[in-house]
């Protein structure tokens, strides 16, 4: 596991991440789990050109999608590898994730998750999930900065049991091996905003340990 610090008390700086990004993928990562994320960027470009290089060198980012129950179809939020006005992905290696509550049925999403049928990927839990923090301790931390670790977790076990497949396939691999439900949902903690769980990510399913397993042991083969 490696640790790059590369976000302040606030906003972080575009060098910063793509700096980051290209440090991991330069010192072995196979997977990077980016927990940020911002409405207004200076020089995204930079960014996505950290991107394409981690995608270059066969890394799986595994992005959070953001806490403020917005739709990321109609708006941006910084990482991302695409954009509502342009939703063509820049590269195949960038998975995103929103956040589930432990309810099933219409409080299946966390209320606080953004999501997106093209801009959010899948969904895993990330409400009150028990957490380590400073001087030994635990407590409940919610977020989709819980859920992102739970999906990069998946992808590190089909890594190292599948080292062949490739970024590109482990993300497929997650979002095709995951369950769905045909619940309407409430999103953005908005009782009147209500959806299908299917149609606000763009798998329309939870991540699943389980059956990713199973799915990457037959395309491997």
């Amino acid at each position: 596991i490696m640790a790059i610090r590369a976000v302040p008390d606030g906003d972080e700086y575009d060098k910063d991440i793509a700096l980051a990004i290209r440090y991991a993928v330069d010192h072995g990562a196979s997977i990077i789990n980016t927990r940020f994320g911002k409405y207004f960027s200076t020089h995204p470009e930079w960014v996505q050109d950290a991107i394409r290089y981690a995608a270059e060198n066969d890394v799986l980012i595994v992005n959070a999608a953001g806490n403020d129950g917005l739709d990321l179809d109609e708006n941006m939020v910084y990482p991302n590898d695409q954009s509502p006005e342009n939703p063509q992905e820049i590269a195949n290696n960038f998975i995103t994730v929103g956040a589930l509550n432990y309810k099933y049925g219409s409080g299946l999403v966390a209320s606080f998750s953004n999501y997106g049928n093209e801009n959010v990927d899948v969904f895993a839990p990330g409400t009150k999930i028990w957490s380590t923090t400073p001087n030994n301790e635990y407590e409940y931390l919610q977020g989709t900065s819980m859920a992102a670790p739970a999906v990069a977790g998946v992808a590190a076990v089909i890594r190292s049991y599948f080292p062949k497949l490739s970024a590109a396939q482990v993300k497929q691999v997650i979002m095709d091996s995951g369950l769905t439900t045909n619940a309407t949902v409430v999103i953005g903690g908005d009782p009147s905003n209500k959806q299908r769980f299917s149609e606000i990510s763009t798998s329309g399913k939870m991540a699943n340990l389980y059956n990713a397993l199973i799915m990457a042991d037959k395309l491997s083969k």
